[in-house]
């Protein structure tokens, strides 16, 4: 080892070409985790229901982050219908209240296990829309190392060029 630190004019459009790669490969990555996810929801063939309210969306096809939140929201809506605007909470605390083997309390219990079930699925349908925006995220690092790659690369080159031209100059005269 020399102990000197690697020369600028080597190292700097390693760093160039370096970004790029990673920029590319994280294009590729995002993409695929969109693709992923989107297909893995159509596999599910789950139909948002028609009197969903979130940009219309009711009767489509859930397969991307807008119709993955629309189920979401109006599998809430629904379950919270079912037990009069009563959260999981607040029928464990009812149950707790009831007589033990009362029909009250088995209404209840099935009440609370359909809250829990809708929340279970919004959970899932959450997890996915995380997922997109990740891969967006993913994607769009990936632009921003491909651009930041393409710049150093040409600041290298336009840098090897100055100091050609300056070297030419300074032989003529």
């Amino acid at each position: 080892m020399t102990g000197q630190p690697p020369s600028p004019r080597k190292f700097i459009p390693v760093v160039g070409i370096t970004a790029f790669i990673f920029g590319l490969l994280f294009i590729l990555a995002g993409g695929a985790t969109w693709a992923v996810v989107t297909s893995q929801l159509k596999d599910q063939n789950i139909a948002i229901p028609e009197d969903a309210t979130f940009f219309n969306l009711g009767g489509k096809q859930v397969k991307g982050p807008l119709t993955a939140y629309a189920q979401a929201d109006i599998i809430d809506v629904h379950a919270l219908q079912s037990t009069d605007g009563k959260t999981y909470a607040e029928l464990g605390d009812l149950i707790d209240e009831a007589e033990e083997g009362s029909e009250e309390k088995a209404e209840l219990q099935a009440q609370r296990q359909t809250v829990m079930n809708a929340s279970f699925l919004r959970a899932s349908l959450f997890t996915s829309i995380v997922a997109y925006g990740v891969s967006a995220l993913v994607v769009g690092l990936g632009f921003v190392l491909v651009l930041t790659g393409l710049a150093i690369r040409r600041l290298a080159l336009l840098s090897d060029a100055h100091e050609a031209a300056l070297e030419a100059r300074s032989t003529a005269s």
